[in-house]
């Protein structure tokens, strides 16, 4: 898989939403496992989306 679908379907993930078609959940954390560089973005994005709820909460 290429970085920028990993991503994608990251950011899907983290929003909740449907993966993107042709990628598994499988697919896309075996690919997170082994690919410090997108492990990084997702957790980047998932504090992003947590800073986001704190702010629209206060």
């Amino acid at each position: 898989m290429l970085c920028s679908d990993v991503r994608t379907a990251l950011s899907a993930r983290v929003d909740g939403e449907e993966l993107p078609p042709g990628v598994s959940g499988a697919a896309l954390d075996a690919h997170a496992r082994g690919c410090a560089e997108c492990r990084g973005w997702a957790e980047r994005a998932r504090r992003l989306k947590a800073l986001a709820a704190c702010l629209d909460a206060g």
